[in-house]
C-alpha cells in the first residue's frame, strides 16, 4: 500500500515571483532505500512512484482522489507567509524619520 503527502509548494527562494504556489501537489513517499550505483555514483531508486507528482487547484480534490485511489495520505498545512512593510530607499533620507541617523 503507498502512501502520499498532500501539500502545497512554497514559493521558490531563488525567484520573486509566486507561480506555481498556488496550488496542491500530492507526491508519493518512498518505499524502498536509494541505491548508490557503483559504476557512476548515481543514486537512484526502483521505486518509480517517487517520480509522481499530481497537481491539483484545491486540496479538496487531492484529498478525494487519494480517497478515490485507496492512497493513504496525509495533509500538510502551508505555513502562512510573512508580510513584509514595503519601504523605498528615498525613505532612508527624509526629513520626518522615525529613527535617528546612525552614521
Amino acid at each position: 500500500m503507498s502512501s502520499a503527502r498532500i501539500f502545497q509548494p512554497s514559493k521558490d527562494a531563488s525567484q520573486s515571483g509566486m507561480a506555481r504556489t498556488k496550488q496542491w501537489l500530492l507526491e508519493f513517499d518512498q518505499t524502498s532505500p536509494r541505491e548508490t550505483d557503483p559504476l557512476m555514483g548515481w543514486v537512484g531508486s526502483s521505486d518509480m512512484l517517487q517520480q509522481v507528482r499530481l497537481e491539483f487547484d484545491t486540496r479538496e480534490e487531492a484529498v478525494a482522489y487519494a480517497q478515490r485511489a485507496g492512497i493513504a495520505y496525509r495533509v500538510e498545512e502551508p505555513h502562512k507567509p510573512v508580510v513584509r512593510k514595503g519601504l523605498s530607499y528615498s525613505d532612508n533620507f527624509k526629513f520626518n524619520r522615525t529613527a535617528p541617523w546612525t552614521h
